[in-house]
């Protein structure tokens, strides 16, 4: 259980020195397993549920992913769940279970070769004693962000390693793959992980990939069955492995020649880089460069010999062979090769111009200092809770923050601090540490139950003297410097803190059970004071042009909700920006909702 007992200084000073994964402040301690090659496993098969027919597509992959559980975390609707596969499940008898696995080799990542573009980019842009360094620079703008991982995969002469929760068979998720397989045909070896439960809309994408020489697509926690349908469908088809099947692989990671990575809360789809049409994430990543990016590439082959990790062709066979497939491939991703270039401001909001702009220079600018990659074990989904929680990427991370000195600043679009949680809140507030927090309110949230488990603690969060702010989703598109364009609305889905003005986290871990016990997450810690004077910026961009103040009432003590701008002072007493039908959604449907499930 998260927070399973009371937080104090002490306390968490100590057990943060025990924490499991580190060693010291600026590396990390990576438990290489010990593999005996005849151990590792993959899948081969002949086709699963054959018979069943395949469901259409959604037409609008994100509005597919939201309306079955949450962007950003695995939590399906489990009262959906349960009521469809009553339905589903006699449909769907007869599936089988995984296929039999066979032995596979592991493989590594390539080490950085000279010879390499990016790999003398960074070392023209080290300082002189860059040694146990790292370089990092931050990605507010999503198409900043897209462009930096094209210029990578463009530039790469030997090797490129990408781990993603979501691969979308989307405009962005077709220009990426298109870009993958140019670079394979350039003799570079390509190593594509993705997690299996939103794969129904992108599989055929993916298998037909695999089949381009120097590729290999494997998927993390595989589904047995129902192979074409939604994760409602997969997960009815295989009730006696829910509770396997609950774990998902939430980490966000692209590898460059060993050189440079990119990472943070951004999956691989169209409202991740300011795409989409009708939503867009406020969202972060960073593009990393140093020591650290070993690290980073050690945590990837972990996943990637994993036996919770199968090839997509042992789940998915061919139904004609290399020749179709490699046709199907240009088919399905013709109009992205046909795309024109992304369109790129200038400048981002904190001043810097395109990645491409300083990698034609060789050069780039930089912040470096001590970096720490923190992951969860591959294997987190046969731990009990107990021990995921203790061996967790967010126990790490939040020990960081519960013993902070002077001030903290966290963005989560999902919270939940569970009772004890709010008494690290509260243990802070004593020591006189300053708290800020910025999250989705009601109507931004992409996920309404799971904001039932925020909304249970957010007076209590108040009260602990946390400066709670919330994201409005019509304020964020007026904010140019956000990048949420157009009519779309805009949500939170970064996942930073802030800690003393000189440590910065970001990655993809939320504040929630989900990330705590159930699915495997990645971040990084980097020590550098102007870093964090740059991500305490973006923030306030967010936080002070585009979200709500949650206050108590001065009068009546009851939540409030206010905002500031050019017409002066405006004051809600309800949840802003929400409907009636939705806010009585939460309220009767919110309290039969485990918080653990959220």
């Amino acid at each position: 259980m998260p927070f399973d007992r009371p937080v104090t200084s002490s306390i968490i000073a100590s057990r943060l020195n025990t924490v499991r994964g580190y060693e010291s402040a600026d590396r990390l301690r990576i438990e290489q397993p010990t593999m005996n090659p005849h151990d590792m496993t993959a899948s081969s098969s002949t086709p699963i549920c054959p018979g069943k027919p395949a469901a259409a597509p959604s037409a609008d992959p994100s509005a597919r992913r939201r309306g079955v559980g949450r962007t950003g975390s695995a939590t399906l609707t489990r009262a959906a769940v349960l009521i469809i596969a009553v339905f589903t499940a006699a449909w769907l008898a007869g599936c089988g279970s995984l296929p039999v696995a066979v032995k596979r080799q592991p493989t590594f990542a390539i080490a950085p070769q000279a010879d390499s573009p990016l790999v003398r980019v960074v070392t023209a842009s080290a300082p002189r004693s860059a040694t146990g360094l790292s370089g990092v620079r931050l990605l507010p703008l999503g198409p900043y962000s897209l462009d930096a991982r094209l210029q990578l995969v463009q530039r790469a002469v030997h090797s490129i390693d990408i781990q993603y929760y979501v691969f979308d068979n989307d405009s962005t998720g077709r220009l990426l793959l298109s870009e993958l397989e140019r670079a394979a045909q350039r003799g570079v070896r390509v190593r594509l992980l993705v997690d299996d439960l939103y794969t129904a809309n992108s599989e055929s994408m993916l298998r037909a990939m695999s089949a381009t020489p120097g590729v290999e697509v494997r998927l993390f926690n595989a589904f047995c069955c129902a192979r074409s349908h939604g994760p409602v469908a997969r997960f009815a088809a295989s009730l006696l492995d829910v509770r396997r099947l609950n774990h998902r692989m939430h980490n966000k990671l692209l590898l460059a020649d060993g050189a440079m990575a990119i990472t943070g809360g951004r999956n691989i789809a169209d409202d991740y880089f300011q795409r989409g049409s009708q939503t867009n994430f406020v969202d972060m990543d960073a593009l990393v460069v140093g020591a650290v990016v070993g690290d980073l590439a050690a945590v990837f082959d972990r996943y990637w010999n994993s036996d919770v990790v199968r090839p997509i062709q042992a789940l998915t066979p061919a139904t004609g062979g290399v020749d179709t497939l490699r046709a199907d491939f240009q088919s399905l991703t013709a109009d992205a090769r046909a795309a024109p270039p992304l369109a790129l401001l200038p400048q981002d909001l904190l001043g810097y111009g395109p990645v491409g702009v300083e990698l034609d220079a060789g050069r780039m600018a930089l912040h470096w200092g001590p970096a720490l990659a923190l992951a969860d074990p591959p294997d987190k989904l046969t731990r009990d809770a107990d021990k995921a929680w203790a061996d967790s990427l967010a126990y790490s991370a939040l020990m960081k923050i519960w013993t902070a000195e002077g001030e903290v600043t966290i963005t989560s679009p999902y919270l939940i601090p569970g009772p004890l949680g709010i008494d690290a809140f509260r243990a802070l507030r004593d020591r006189h540490v300053k708290v800020t927090v910025l999250t989705n309110s009601l109507a931004a949230t992409d996920e309404p139950l799971v904001h039932t488990g925020y909304a249970r603690y957010r007076p209590a969060l108040v009260d602990a003297g946390v400066a709670l702010y919330e994201l409005s989703p019509s304020r964020a598109p007026r904010e140019k410097r956000l990048g949420v364009i157009g009519s779309s609305s805009g949500r939170l889905h970064a996942k930073t803190a802030v800690v003393d003005g000189d440590k910065v986290f970001i990655g993809s871990m939320n504040l929630d059970p989900r990330s705590r016990t159930q699915n495997t997450e990645l971040g990084l810690f980097v020590e550098n004071r102007q870093l964090a004077s740059e991500m305490s910026l973006v923030v306030d961009v967010s936080r002070l042009q585009s979200a709500y103040r949650v206050r108590r009432s001065p009068e009546s003590g009851q939540l409030q909700w206010l905002v500031r701008d050019n017409q002066g002072e405006t004051v809600h007493d309800t949840e802003p920006e929400a409907s009636f039908w939705l806010r009585l959604h939460n309220a009767v449907l919110g309290v039969f909702v485990p918080e653990q499930l959220l």
